[in-house]
């Protein structure tokens, strides 16, 4: 293995972590039923939690995505599970064979395009309004980004008198309906502090010792297999090409 392609492989896996960690904090955030996020709202200081799900069905699961900025339900109840909206107009709904479906008048479905909602919602949305329904999935689930689970500022919440410390913002719920069940996707909102993100470092460290460690191998290997030859083979050439590619 010659000096140069060794170095650059090792270079370029020690800078991987550190790329992968600056594509993250900066890639607009996006859904994949829902519409793209059309604006550059953070997540990073804030992690959500849910705390229940009701009614309890069998079949029915929600997680957090990205920390605190989308939300993802499964439906396999075998019955429609419904979203609504800000105002408590359907937003959407997951459907018993699987199609997920976006109210397209349903003020949400605009509001939700913006981390902040900084957006114009067009007269013919209406918390009143009939619902239209538009296909969007065909997986048996929804996801999307909901202003309910994320603080709705750039601005540090007062709740946060010392930013070092881990500190609860606020309870959230987000309306929900299995079959003709009423319930709720309910939740708290936390602030978490500078040291609670990715130990970069660490990651780096480790890269670099386990690639290190791995051309060390190969090199004792390489020389053990050129000792192992009889000595007339080692001609001129042989013995020049190993002084170039010696470290």
């Amino acid at each position: 293995m010659s000096r140069r392609p060794t170095l650059a492989l090792l270079g370029a896996l020690i800078l991987l972590p550190a790329a992968g960690a600056h594509a993250a904090s900066t890639q607009t955030n996006t859904t994949e039923s829902g519409n793209p996020i059309n604006d550059q709202g953070s997540s990073y200081h804030y992690r959500t939690y849910i705390t229940s799900v009701t009614p309890k069905a069998p079949g029915l699961s929600v997680e957090v995505l990205e920390f605190a900025d989308r939300l993802l339900l499964r439906n396999h109840t075998g019955k429609t599970v419904t979203i609504y909206g800000y105002s408590g107009e359907p937003y959407a709904r997951v459907l018993p064979e699987g199609g997920a479906e976006q109210n397209a008048r349903s003020p949400a479905v605009y509001l939700n395009t913006s981390f902040y909602a900084n957006v114009t919602v067009p007269p013919s949305a209406s918390a009143s309004a009939t619902p239209r329904w538009q296909a969007v999935d065909r997986t048996g689930q929804f996801e999307w980004h909901d202003h309910r689970i994320h603080w709705m500022s750039p601005v540090t919440p007062p709740q946060v008198k010392d930013t070092g410390k881990r500190t609860k913002i606020f309870d959230w719920t987000v309306p929900i309906k299995v079959g003709t069940q009423p319930g709720a996707i309910s939740g708290e909102l936390f602030w978490v502090p500078e040291s609670s993100k990715a130990p970069i470092g660490a990651i780096v460290a480790f890269v670099a010792i386990a690639v290190i460690g791995l051309l060390m191998v190969l090199l004792v290997r390489r020389r053990r297999r050129r000792g192992s030859r009889p000595d007339g083979e080692v001609g001129d050439a042989a013995q020049g090409s190993a002084s170039r590619e010696a470290w």
